[in-house]
């Protein structure tokens, strides 16, 4: 049974970016990154408002198809509870398009905010951290971006297909601790990218010794997560994804290849055109310089918790 929400419930959720595949582990490895969208949501008498500020405003639509609002939707039903109205203020500081999982973090933060509104009614309604994965996987068809989101860290993400017993795929993740000695940067370009498309330049198919080759690195970039960043520059080669996809993003491939000649473990974020550096050392200070004089935005970023409640 459904019960409805009283007015003047509030919750605003802190959700952080993220970046997958971090070289080899493509739709398995993910990271969470210190880059935060909050979106507020109070109970109202009836309808919808919602406002967005920041990144995204002028691009996404201001009504019930917003991606935060079906989000918060999902949530609500999922804990069984109702609101016969919203609120919602989105105020945004994730970039869209640039593969730094703008929309998996729509997600999780209305997911995540309908769920401190269930537990504001009642504690027993909440949604664990594994039903969160797994709504927000639903929502993206691959668990990466939005299990780093909910979980924080670094995490490995899987599936396993729906069958007679079971209806709907299932997603999940573990966190990684990442070793401290690991800091991360972000080189943002202006231009934007469609995952759509560069995931359109992959083929259907590829050679068994290039499946093995990113088999063994993506296991070795856990062991370099955690345990020994000195391994990070092996264990982020990949040969299944940004090859295939530098053809689109050349500018992406030209830091990457610039960083990884300096002995930085540089990789595709996401579906570019960020350019995300796992470093050990100081990011080079000269090619620092070089991107901000091309209009690249260079973030120096933590590795972030996942999302947060208040």
């Amino acid at each position: 049974m459904t019960t409805t929400l009283p007015q003047g419930l509030t919750v605003t959720a802190r959700v952080p970016a993220s970046s997958a595949n971090l070289g080899p582990g493509f739709d398995t490895l993910g990271i969470a990154l210190g880059l935060y969208d909050e979106i507020s949501v109070t109970t109202t008498a009836s309808g919808l408002s919602i406002r967005v500020q920041g990144e995204g405003a002028d691009d996404v639509p201001w009504g019930p198809t917003h991606l935060v609002v079906r989000a918060i939707e999902r949530g609500l039903e999922a804990a069984g509870v109702w609101a016969d109205g919203l609120d919602v203020l989105c105020t945004n500081a994730i970039p869209h398009s640039r593969g730094l999982g703008s929309s998996a973090s729509a997600v999780v933060g209305g997911l995540a905010a309908a769920n401190g509104l269930a537990a504001k009614l009642d504690p027993d309604l909440t949604l664990s951290l594994d039903q969160l994965v797994q709504l927000s996987s639903e929502f993206e068809g691959h668990p990466d971006n939005a299990s780093a989101s909910v979980l924080g860290g670094a995490v490995v993400s899987w599936s396993e297909p729906a069958s007679a017993s079971i209806t709907q795929r299932k997603y999940s993740a573990v966190r990684l601790a990442v070793h401290p000695d690991i800091h991360v940067v972000a080189l943002v370009p202006a231009e934007r990218s469609s995952t759509s498309h560069t995931r359109g330049l992959l083929p259907e198919l590829v050679p068994h010794r290039d499946a093995a080759f990113n088999v063994s690195r993506g296991a070795l970039t856990v062991v370099a997560l955690t345990q020994r960043p000195d391994l990070l520059m092996p264990a982020t080669e990949d040969l299944l994804h940004q090859g295939q996809r530098s053809v689109a993003l050349p500018e992406s491939a030209k830091w990457i290849a610039a960083l990884r000649s300096r002995g930085v473990a540089a990789v595709l974020s996401g579906a570019g055109p960020t350019v995300l550096a796992l470093c050990t050392v100081p990011f080079p200070e000269d090619i620092k310089v070089l991107a901000e004089g091309e209009g690249v935005r260079v973030l120096e970023l933590a590795v972030a918790d996942g999302v947060c409640i208040s």
